[in-house]
């Protein structure tokens, strides 16, 4: 079965390092070796989700690191409302920079358009400023 990646705003985060260190702050709330993304919407395509997907994340407009997608979990709100739990690998992983445009909500992200991960040893470089990457991306270079 093919797979497809989902792609969410990390909003609150400036930096990969923000979003690692607010997972950190939570690990004790999360199963050993997992970290939770809580969001309203159930994925429809929930199979392919599990079949190898993960969640990319965009922070500051640029898409910078991505996150193995391990379960899906039903979680109720002290509203109330059922919400979604996408539980995600612990690991962090930094990719090449990939402007997107704002939206609300979370997007399925087709594999082949997907950014590539950074090759070992380049996980610390800094990402291409946005308005750089949004150019790019533009003109098909990035």
């Amino acid at each position: 079965m093919a797979y497809v990646n989902i792609l969410k705003l990390c909003v609150g985060a400036d930096s990969v390092e923000d979003l690692v260190d607010w997972q950190e702050s939570q690990r004790h709330r999360w199963p050993k070796g997992c970290a939770v993304h809580v969001t309203r919407m159930w994925p429809k395509r929930e199979a392919e989700v599990l079949a190898g997907g993960s969640l990319y994340w965009v922070i500051k407009g640029v898409i910078l690191a991505r996150q193995r997608i391990v379960g899906l979990e039903k979680i109720d709100g002290a509203d109330g409302v059922q919400r979604c739990a996408l539980v995600l690998d612990a690991e962090v992983i930094r990719t090449e920079g990939a402007a997107r445009r704002p939206f609300q909500g979370w997007r399925y992200l087709d594999p082949a358009e997907s950014p590539r991960d950074l090759p070992k040893g380049r996980e610390r470089e800094d990402a291409l400023p946005p308005e750089l990457a949004q150019a790019l991306a533009e003109i098909g270079l990035r």
